[in-house]
């Protein structure tokens, strides 16, 4: 009989054995206590979905300036310093003017309104009434200044695109000449704005400042700075003439970004019309319609918006809608376009039912209207039903080189109606003056709204003994 150590030694040896031939069985996780969990990182911040403050405004348009620049493909780096404003904030790439002339563009810029539904006077060079209200004219009186630089004599006072402005400055030593602009003007302009910038009594509060660059518009000048290679035909030259103009833009923004105040600031850039260089055999811009003419850059640099590309059709009547907004002050009630605030914060860009683009008739310009919806484009040469009229497909014909008004009847017959019922919500005005237009009509359009119906005594006296509603009750 083995002793009973040798039988306990033995029992351990099976037990060893009966363990090891039989899985283990699954344990349960050990308490919380005894082992802490990872801190979960925090929910990223939300995006903000507009400005934290009101924000001064700098609109720095430049004359002529077209849609083909280097950060829309255009080989030639023409504009370094815009290209890198362009990276760092929000491009539009498929925005246009209204109009394809100076004079009734930037009256879209500051009204918000068509130019067509404004007063206004018969001749090319357009003057408006201050029966019409810009927006200016709001942050004028509500405290905010607003302050001009340009280097054109239109901008002279006198044509009441100043309305509002509480500085308005016209570059020293230029003349005027209706066929063209014979001056140099960016670095005096540059100087000219740093100026009203400088002056705290224009900075101390939130604050609208516009400049107007001339230098791409004709006459085309050559500058030292452009490369010898470029050469001299008119689009050499304007390419020159834009690099110029780019070049002290880029110092205003150096000057800029210096100063107290430019954490606070948008900076929007863009064009009061596009230009031509043979396109549908025609030189320089105004009179018609046509893309090259309408197309332009469009570019916001917005604090808080972080960089993006936007390639749903814009058009200027949304300029005067987004100031404001950006600057804290409510819509002007005749406002006819819409704020782009929500997309510049990275909202989505919804898609427009129709583009709108007009040529208000006047002295020297014809009667044009077009509509986009989708690839669709539709030009309509005078008011009346019957006019001429073209329609273009800009999907496969961005070039506007084939009118289908023939080839697809069904297009052509929705397009006119949708053409119809949009200037029909679009109340034109006449233009005034007595000038002969380009129709040959005469401008007696009126200078303003018309006057309140003049009250006899009898229908005072009957006004007044009227039960008026709202009184006390007995």
């Amino acid at each position: 009989m083995p002793s009973r150590a040798v039988a306990y030694c033995l029992l351990l040896s099976a037990l060893a054995c009966d363990r090891s031939e039989k899985p283990e069985q699954a344990q349960a996780p050990a308490p919380s206590r005894a082992a802490p969990p990872t801190a979960r990182s925090a929910p990223p911040a939300p995006k903000p979905q507009r400005p934290a403050e009101p924000l001064n405004v700098i609109l720095l348009s430049v004359d002529s300036l077209r849609a083909d620049m280097p950060w829309a493909g255009y080989e030639r780096p023409i504009a370094p310093n815009l290209t890198q404003l362009a990276a760092q904030g929000i491009v539009y790439e498929n925005a246009r003017s209204v109009a394809s002339y100076t004079a009734q563009s930037v009256a879209v810029f500051l009204s918000g309104r068509y130019a067509s539904t404004l007063y206004r006077q018969g001749v090319f060079f357009t003057g408006y009434p201050d029966s019409n209200l810009f927006f200016p004219e709001v942050l004028r009186d509500a405290g905010l200044p607003a302050l001009g630089a340009h280097a054109h004599m239109y901008f002279h006072r006198g044509k009441g695109i100043d309305q509002g402005f509480s500085a308005w400055e016209i570059v020293k030593g230029i003349s005027f000449d209706s066929s063209t602009d014979n001056h140099v003007t960016s670095e005096k302009l540059t100087a000219l704005l740093a100026e009203l910038l400088s002056k705290p009594e224009h900075t101390k509060q939130p604050f609208f400042a516009w400049a107007h660059y001339m230098d791409p518009h004709d006459q085309y000048q050559r500058h030292a700075m452009c490369p010898k290679e470029w050469g001299r035909s008119n689009r050499d030259r304007y390419d020159c003439e834009v690099l110029f103009t780019d070049h002290h833009i880029g110092e205003f923004l150096k000057f800029a970004e210096k100063q107290p105040w430019w954490e606070r600031t948008a900076v929007i850039v863009t064009a009061d019309h596009g230009e031509a260089f043979g396109e549908h055999d025609m030189w320089k811009h105004a009179f018609e319609l046509w893309e090259v003419l309408v197309r332009v850059p469009w570019l916001f640099k917005v604090p808080g918006a972080e960089p993006r590309r936007i390639d749903a059709p814009r058009t200027h009547i949304d300029m005067a809608p987004t100031i404001v907004d950006l600057m804290g002050i409510e819509p002007l009630p005749g406002f006819m376009g819409k704020s782009l605030v929500p997309e510049l914060f990275g909202a989505p860009a919804p898609q427009r039912d129709v583009i709108v683009l007009e040529l208000a008739e006047d002295s020297h310009n014809p009667a044009r209207r077009a509509i986009i919806q989708g690839d669709y484009k539709l030009i309509v040469h005078g008011y009346k039903q019957g006019y001429r009229q073209e329609l273009y497909d800009l999907g496969k014909d961005p070039g506007e080189t084939r009118d289908i008004a023939k080839e697809e009847p069904e297009a052509l017959t929705r397009m006119r109606a949708l053409f119809e019922e949009t200037f029909a919500k679009i109340p034109s005005i006449e233009p005034y003056g007595g000038m002969t237009l380009k129709s040959g009509r005469t401008a007696r359009g009126p200078v303003g709204p018309p006057a309140p119906k003049a009250t006899t005594p009898e229908e005072t006296d009957a006004r007044e003994a009227a039960p008026q509603a709202g009184g006390d009750k007995q």
